[in-house]
């Protein structure tokens, strides 16, 4: 039996992985031009532990059920991607910073944008791979399109 056909699944999960690091460096490299707290390596990073997560959840129970009675285990795939959104807050909420004496907030955009790419991750393993190329399209469209549209405004109000 070749190398392919007996890990198989392994280098299906690695692709998914690649992929969505690839697609996380397509956001990260946007917020990396900005000065963005969480740039390239990060949104990178958050994308692929995503797909990897949401890969292994179907290991995982695979492995486990023919080790015990198939009945015993079960598995919730909601619950994982529970699990991917709960740390990646956490994450996201790092990149956010109160200016109390400036009544300012700074990091939202890229806090979400570090869940939005943990989304994109997910796509990516659950194989919707037209999805998660185009969301990552619409997150470059909404980032830099949007923060052009703002940066015009803000011209046209200063005297």
């Amino acid at each position: 039996m070749s190398f392919f056909v007996l890990y198989q699944e392994q280098l299906r999960g690695l692709a998914y992985v690649g992929l969505a690091i690839l697609l996380g460096a397509i956001i990260g490299f946007e917020r990396e031009v900005e000065g963005k707290p969480a740039g390239l390596r990060t949104h990178m990073l958050v994308a692929g532990a995503a797909a990897l997560f949401v890969s292994l959840a179907d290991v995982i129970v695979k492995q486990f059920s023919a080790d015990l009675d198939a009945g015993l285990v079960r598995s919730d795939p909601l619950r994982i991607i529970e699990a991917v959104v709960t740390g990646i807050s956490f994450l996201g909420a790092g990149t956010i910073i109160l200016h109390r004496h400036q009544h300012h907030v700074e990091g939202l955009t890229t806090a979400a944008s570090i869940l939005l790419t943990s989304a994109v991750g997910v796509c990516v393993a659950l194989a919707q791979l037209v999805l998660a190329i185009g969301v990552t399209l619409l997150v470059l469209l909404t980032l830099r399109g949007v923060g052009l549209l703002e940066r015009w405004l803000r011209r046209r109000e200063q005297p």
